[in-house]
């Protein structure tokens, strides 16, 4: 029997899902918001904001050692040891996690009107969705579930002292020594905030480059940051086994190469959509092969029209500001509205120091949609600010379409790209000419002014 039906059920109250229930919420629908975990998912508490919390000690403990190189005193400082800096970093860390605690997140919620109810929430009829027992009733159903960390299959990895990347962000211990496998984002920023700490890392990445599928040349660049970091990265190399060693750690045995010691291993080789056990089959509504659920301009889940999805569950834009922007259009369109997403222009960050910064599409990617393409790269060395700040490593690689006149991508290593790649996302998402780019002036001195030389190729080349 129904206990109540309700406008909107979310499922999973993480950054999609706890925008959803909220802003629904306030347009005057009834929400029944359905939570296993924390209200605001992963990234508040074991993923997002520690991270970068740990990440900011990590650089600046990096820019003390350089204090003198940068005129700030005319002595080397004096440091804690990695050991004791990292322990008044975890505690900054949790103090901005709110020490794992979601009660101000769910009584926020709560005091907009939204029922959130404890649980794994399952749709087991059209229109019914059950926790531990209750069934609820709703006309839209919003699937916010997100994802959860890729174990991978090697042999001995449960007889070997390992974490996942949240368990790493979470954890207190220092630990003497890590083994982080995989290369994308979350790899490359553990591996550097371990190394800056003191910690012996070393990185190891399946594939030839760092970042997935981003350009090779930024990638290429960030595999020579992370070196510089006295990480030891090794690309094209897969761990066939893992074995304990006496006394404690972990000894991984590679399919090239030599053996890897380490007192844990840290698993950073992906996530995947968490669509699996929410009875969707019911609906007819069936995972594709990597698990996403697919979802239409609009949001809607691919032939329901009153089931929607968010967030990483799509497969879509992997990121809180990607979850965010997914929410921000189901929301609209729950409302009443018939808002569509452009995934064009989504920034991409890896927050190393140097940051990695993308959008768009890469050269190899345009090419293959068919698109003629004009490539155009600068130094981020050549514009004065990097001399100042004693920043000079990075590249900048913008791709233009020909035809079109337009950028289709950007992608940089560089002081500062989280930000100034904001000036590349506007002008994909407004298809903004290159010609017009090209007399845009910026301040000197800045890191954005790498941005002029190149536009002015592009721009010539263009014609």
């Amino acid at each position: 029997m129904l206990v109540r039906t309700f406008d909107v059920v979310v499922l999973g109250v993480g950054s999609a899902g706890e925008w959803v229930a909220d802003e629904v919420a306030s347009g005057s629908r009834t929400v029944l918001a359905v939570e296993a975990g924390r209200v605001g998912g992963e990234c508040p508490y074991v993923s997002c904001v520690p991270s970068k919390a740990m990440l900011r000690g990590a650089h600046a403990r990096e820019q003390a050692w350089h204090l003198t190189d940068l005129g700030g005193s005319s002595r080397a400082p004096e440091l804690d040891t990695g050991r004791d800096a990292w322990s008044a970093a975890v505690r900054r860390r949790d103090r901005l996690a709110s020490g794992r605690d979601d009660a101000g997140a769910a009584g926020q919620l709560k005091e907009r009107g939204v029922t959130l109810v404890r649980g794994a929430g399952r749709v087991t009829a059209p229109g019914t969705v059950t926790v531990a027992g209750t069934e609820f009733g709703y006309q839209d159903l919003v699937v916010a579930t997100g994802s959860r960390p890729v174990i991978p299959p090697i042999d001995g990895l449960a007889e070997v002292p390992h974490w996942t990347s949240d368990q790493a962000l979470s954890a207190p211990q220092y630990p003497e020594s890590v083994l982080v496998l995989g290369g994308g984002a979350v790899g490359c920023e553990l591996a550097q905030m371990y190394a800056r700490f003191g910690v012996r890392v070393s990185l190891v990445e399946a594939a030839d480059q760092l970042a997935g599928p981003e350009d090779p040349r930024v990638a290429a660049e960030l595999a020579s940051v992370l070196r510089d970091s006295r990480i030891d990265v090794r690309l094209g190399t897969a761990i066939r086994r893992l074995v304990p060693v006496a006394g404690g750690g972990v000894r991984a045995v590679p399919d090239t190469g030599t053996a890897i010691e380490a007192a844990r291993v840290v698993l950073a080789v992906g996530r995947t959509p968490a669509a699996g056990d929410l009875g969707l089959d019911v609906l007819g509504v069936t995972p594709g092969d990597d698990g996403a659920l697919r979802v239409d301009a609009h949001g809607r889940v691919e032939g329901q029209p009153h089931v929607w999805a968010a967030g990483d569950v799509t497969g879509i834009a992997p990121y809180t500001h990607g979850a965010n922007y997914q929410a921000r259009v189901v929301t609209a369109n729950l409302l009443g509205g018939s808002q569509q997403a452009d995934y064009r222009a989504i920034p991409r960050v890896i927050y190393t120091d140097p940051p990695l910064a993308s959008v768009g599409l890469t050269e190899r990617q345009a090419r293959a949609d068919g698109a003629a393409v004009t490539v155009a790269t600068a130094a981020i060395s050549s514009v004065a600010r990097s001399s100042t700040d004693g920043s000079e490593a990075g590249l900048l690689v913008l791709t233009a379409d020909r035809e079109r006149g337009v950028l289709v991508g950007a992608a940089a290593v560089g002081a500062a790209a989280d930000e100034w790649i904001s000036e590349a996302t506007l002008a994909i998402a407004a298809r903004v000419p290159v010609t017009v780019l090209a007399q845009v002036v910026h301040p000197f001195p800045t890191f954005s002014e790498v941005y002029e030389v190149p536009l002015r190729e592009l721009a010539s080349a263009l014609g």
